[in-house]
């Protein structure tokens, strides 16, 4: 009897929490990002950063709602603190991306690729110095009901500001990266 109790009170407090979430404008759909590149939380391969061929990953959007029109991508690496601010490295701001599915190397035709840190647009993988210490490297993934007015270029900036209103659900893909290269004899 006790047990049947517990149950049924976890079971109301849980309807509690998701109506409290849902009152207060939370939608919680099941969006959810993989990729054949790495698994989410895993070591970066070499390949997909900037120490060695720079390759963009691939990755799948599955779960996003109804309505949803395009996706944005924002990269960052969450271990810096520039000039003792809380900007971080932006690597890769890509936004108006027509596809769930987006191919190792490539995006969609129609994507369009905000600016990175270097003021560049596209890609720029993960570049970590520290051998001792990886970072870890966020790729938000936004679902939106509707594309995006800005140019090639935009910065990361300007697509969260121009996605206020517009996202529908949002997910999140985690890699870490030290410098894998060979460490080079001394001279």
């Amino acid at each position: 009897m006790k047990t049947a109790i517990r149950i049924a009170f976890a079971v109301l407090a849980m309807a509690f929490t998701l109506n409290q979430a849902s009152a207060q404008g939370f939608v919680l759909p099941d969006m959810r990002v993989t990729s054949n590149a790495f698994a989410d939380g895993a070591i970066i391969p070499l390949k997909y950063t900037s120490h060695g061929d720079n390759v963009q990953p691939d990755f799948t959007i599955t779960g996003a709602p109804d309505g949803t029109v395009s996706y944005a991508i924002i990269m960052h690496d969450i271990e810096v603190a520039i000039g003792g601010n809380t900007g971080d490295v932006t690597h890769w701001v890509a936004f108006n991306i027509p596809s769930p599915n987006i191919a190792e190397g490539s995006l969609p035709a129609g994507s369009v690729n905000g600016n990175n840190i270097r003021n560049m647009p596209g890609y720029m993988g993960s570049g970590a110095p520290l051998r001792e210490r990886y970072h870890h490297y966020v790729f938000e993934f936004y679902a939106l009901n509707a594309n995006l007015d800005l140019p090639e270029g935009a910065s990361r900036d300007d697509v969260m500001a121009a996605m206020q209103g517009k996202v529908t659900a949002k997910a999140a893909y985690v890699g870490k990266y030290a410098d894998a290269r060979p460490a080079q004899p001394a001279q």
